[in-house]
């Protein structure tokens, strides 16, 4: 593989019915290598409860999956299996936010052998316009919706599991529904989640928390400015952390020193995207690599974002594009040093 590995992230537009949006995106796929390894990861997935559950909280999502089986030429069944996150088996990641009373900013750790590459705009006709990383196509890694609404994921521990929706599936559910943090709340308590997560969620009055979720549990921390790694710290839900956190801790440390600095969205991109960063990683065969720096603006529904490390940043404007005002480019190109 070598020291280094060029990335090409596609930036992704669809608008459209959830059919139209799913169609479009089977059709232009390009992961076909991740084919077999998806099936793996949800070969225990009953498709009818799948579809039930689906029904029951995003019926909007089942019409998504129905495009995407026709986008890719494969059976709805496996579409939905393969797709959904729900009852997902999955390898652990990291994830480390920050977020102001004006900005949020975030870095995403995970390996580029299993990420999805694809920065997707959406406009759905019966959902918020969004914007954010996808994984599982459907899913959403982080993102911003047009009512500045915000929420990144923080895989707590992957092993401790029940049958239920994937992170990924549930941020999704979130930027296409909900305008506020009371929203979002009501939502996180009110569906099956499969694993442990944190979500770090902002809105565009400033307010931010983070939930703490369990399969079991789910638990709102309410801060002035959001901080948050991977691990709980909310008593009800401490025994649910992995047996090493350390490193979640020490980057829970080193964030706690940011109110200080009077941080500008683009100073927040530059301190978490450069190498030398304690928040940025190079662990990306132990999936743990930083694979992107992204700052959300809630107000001017802006986002500036990074892919690997050291680069320059890519800016766009939400707002413009679901206006018509702006195009997008066909992708944003980075660079993964696998040296340590």
């Amino acid at each position: 593989m070598g020291d280094k590995m060029d990335l090409a992230v596609d930036v992704v537009a669809l608008k459209g019915t959830y059919e139209q949006v799913g169609f479009k995106q089977g059709q232009d796929w390009k992961r076909d290598e991740r084919i077999e390894f998806t099936q793996e990861m949800t070969k225990h997935c009953d498709v009818n409860e799948t579809k039930s559950r689906l029904m029951e909280y995003m019926p909007f999502l089942l019409e998504e999956l129905k495009g995407v089986a026709a986008g890719l030429g494969m059976k709805e069944d496996m579409a939905i299996r393969m797709f959904s996150g729900f009852d997902v088996t999955f390898p652990q990641m990291g994830c480390t936010a920050f977020a102001s009373e004006t900005f949020y900013v975030r870095n995403y750790d995970f390996s580029p052998e299993l990420y999805d590459a694809r920065f997707v705009f959406c406009n759905p006709d019966d959902g918020y316009a969004s914007v954010g990383f996808s994984q599982q196509m459907i899913g959403r890694l982080d993102g911003m919706n047009e009512k500045g609404l915000i929420v990144g994921l923080h895989l707590v521990n992957e092993r401790h599991h029940r049958t239920g929706f994937l992170g990924t599936t549930i941020v999704r559910m979130i930027l296409d529904q909900c305008a506020t943090i009371q929203d979002a709340v009501h939502l996180l308590q009110n569906i099956p989640h499969g694993y442990c997560y944190n979500y770090s969620i902002m809105d565009r009055s400033g307010e931010s928390v983070v939930i703490e979720a369990s399969p079991n549990h789910q638990v709102v921390r309410s801060q002035n400015q959001v901080m948050c790694t991977n691990h709980f710290e909310m008593d009800v839900l401490r025994e649910n952390n992995r047996p090493e956190i350390s490193q979640s801790k020490t980057r829970l440390n080193h964030l706690e020193h940011l109110p200080k600095q009077k941080l500008t969205p683009l100073l927040a991109y530059q301190l978490f995207n450069e190498e030398e960063s304690p928040f940025f990683f190079k662990d990306y065969q132990e999936y743990f690599g930083t694979m992107h720096t992204v700052v959300y603006d809630p107000m001017n529904l802006s986002v500036t974002v990074g892919i690997g490390g050291d680069c320059e940043p890519f800016e766009f404007s939400l707002k413009g594009w679901v206006v018509g005002d702006i195009e997008l480019p066909n992708v944003i190109n980075g660079v993964f040093d696998f040296s340590r």
